[in-house]
């Protein structure tokens, strides 16, 4: 079992049954778990849905931070949540971690001629962009390639202990 698994099926046996309509789609990486839900329907557009998911963050704040804190002690990383109403996705708190890199001058201008056409506010915004933008575009090669880690993992684990 991949810690993916683990921390879904921790999830699911630890959440209350009445809170969402499937099991909730939990996804991790190394700083944070997100867990989304999908609530039942509502009738009125999407401001009947987004005041069906605020009702949902206040009813459930409490027992929400509970869940996150054990989960947090548990697997050592912070969770956040969110919901999904009709076609109206909202995630009510996520981490924006740091992350370092080194650009050489051809990728810095890359970054520059989007924060100068107004594109991105500054170098950071305009990677956060196109970070957003390949992953929008190659989402099926890079849900392949998570795929296969996980097959990756789940090999390791059941190997020997050394």
């Amino acid at each position: 079992m991949t810690e993916d698994e683990s921390v879904a099926g921790w999830l699911s046996g630890r959440l209350p049954d009445d809170w969402f309509t499937e099991a909730p789609e939990v996804t991790v990486d190394r700083d944070e778990v997100l867990v989304v839900g999908r609530l039942e329907a509502v009738e009125g557009g999407q401001e009947a849905e987004a005041g069906r998911i605020a009702r949902f963050r206040e009813d459930t704040r409490e027992t929400r931070m509970q869940i996150a804190r054990e989960a947090e002690h548990r697997y050592g990383r912070k969770v956040a949540w969110g919901a999904v109403c009709g076609d109206t996705r909202q995630v009510f708190t996520s981490l924006s971690v740091p992350v370092m890199t080194r650009l050489r001058q051809a990728e810095r201008r890359v970054l520059d001629t989007l924060v100068d056409a107004g594109v991105a506010r500054s170098r950071s915004d305009a990677l956060v962009w196109a970070v957003r933008l390949v992953g929008r575009h190659t989402e099926e090669w890079l849900e392949q390639l998570r795929t296969a880690m996980a097959d990756v993992e789940r090999v390791r684990a059941a190997g020997p202990d050394v």
